[in-house]
């Protein structure tokens, strides 16, 4: 931020439709809060059956394992130093952070979350995807839903916090 305060950004990305589901800013996301948003998130749109993550210590705190275990679903995480097991999320952030973190002086957490909420909007709705057949992630997500069950089996979200905005002298 523009007093020098670092924040971080916790991306859930569905794999399937490359929708962000969730870009959670705050000073610091700790295992507890990552599951609060998984909860939130699963009573809006379904429970996965897989999450991939990378091993941040938010990720593989006792509360995530845990909250994993309880509610049945298989969390896999990519191995240590090999980003690439989990490219969509590696592209995404730095695409985030190339269009948005990098090129905005935020003056606060309330805007830096409204600044979010505008770019993730704008991603998911407006932006069509090549690997999508060049639909936004939103009208693919659509399209599967109308699909029903004959549509193919929805892949976990991947989430991993995006590492702070590199600071510009």
């Amino acid at each position: 931020m523009a007093s020098g305060r670092r924040f971080r950004v916790l991306n859930i990305v569905d794999d399937v439709t490359r929708e962000c589901l969730a870009a959670v800013p705050d000073t610091s996301i700790s295992g507890v809060r990552v599951v609060r948003e998984l909860t939130a998130l699963i009573a809006r749109r379904g429970k996965p059956g897989m999450i991939v993550s990378d091993n941040g210590t938010e990720l593989t705190s006792n509360a995530v394992l845990k909250w994993a275990q309880d509610h049945r679903i298989d969390w896999h995480y990519i191995a240590p130093g090999k980003p690439m097991q989990n490219g969509y999320i590696e592209s995404f952030n730095g695409r985030m952070r190339d269009e948005l973190l990098n090129e905005t002086v935020f003056t606060s957490l309330p805007q830096a979350r409204a600044a979010l909420a505008g770019w993730v909007a704008d991603y998911n709705t407006t932006r069509p995807h090549s690997a999508l057949g060049y639909q936004t992630p939103a009208a693919h997500a659509a399209k599967l839903k109308a699909m029903g069950p004959a549509s193919p089996p929805v892949r976990a979200p991947i989430l991993a916090p995006l590492p702070t905005p590199r600071q510009t002298a």
